[in-house]
């Protein structure tokens, strides 16, 4: 397997080494067409359908035929539930149980987290810290740090921050919910959605092992 160096960053923004990266995960070509399939197979996923009417066997009424089939100088009627009623059942309208769903293969997948990783570490927006730790799960502490080290102006909206620390780093997660321009993932949750979302991504060196694709 072969690897490529990157710089190893404090969270004082200090180039402290260097951290061997996986080519395969962090070396691929920018693929425009695969990311932009990944990216609406996971907004088509999400969708859920809540328009729904109802068709001729969920209206209510109509057990009896209206009147009889000849005789009566009407046109003939089965039932004051089909759809030509008024208060009949619809002919085509939104059902709730619609399916969305859009499949993509695993492979696919990978391929277009590798391929937006690759094109914001070549940016300079994906950088790798030896520790994303913070001395209190505190929203302060973390939002002085991520100031710090992007030095970035004194508003939340320009943080713009997706933060991947190690699976054993609680503080993070706790510390960034009250950020709104700031989330923390785990590296095995890594998607195409909040990768393409969020300007600067920051991994902690623990978590690049941890990694999936």
């Amino acid at each position: 397997m072969t690897s490529m160096k990157a710089p190893l960053y404090n969270w004082k923004g200090d180039r402290v080494g260097e951290l061997e990266l996986s080519e395969i995960t962090f070396g691929v070509r920018w693929n425009s067409i695969l990311v932009h399939q990944a990216l609406a197979a996971q907004v088509a996923n999400r969708r859920k359908p809540l328009a729904h009417a109802k068709n001729r066997s969920e209206v209510s009424g109509g057990g009896k035929k209206p009147w009889r089939q000849k005789g009566t100088g009407r046109a003939r009627h089965g039932s004051i539930r089909s759809p030509i009623w008024k208060g009949g059942g619809v002919t085509h309208g939104p059902r709730k149980d619609r399916i969305f769903a859009v499949k993509l293969n695993r492979k696919m997948l990978q391929g277009a987290i590798r391929s937006i990783l690759s094109r914001k570490l070549k940016d300079g927006e994906v950088r790798v810290l030896d520790s994303l730790s913070i001395s209190a799960p505190k929203t302060k502490e973390l939002f002085r740090a991520l100031h710090g080290f992007l030095q970035a102006p004194r508003r939340t909206e320009k943080l713009s921050t997706l933060l991947i620390p190690s699976s054993a780093n609680k503080t993070v997660f706790r510390a960034s919910a009250n950020i709104p321009s700031v989330k923390a993932l785990n590296a095995a949750s890594l998607n195409v959605e909040d990768l393409l979302k969020y300007r600067h991504i920051l991994f902690d060196q623990d978590a690049i092992a941890e990694l999936k694709v």
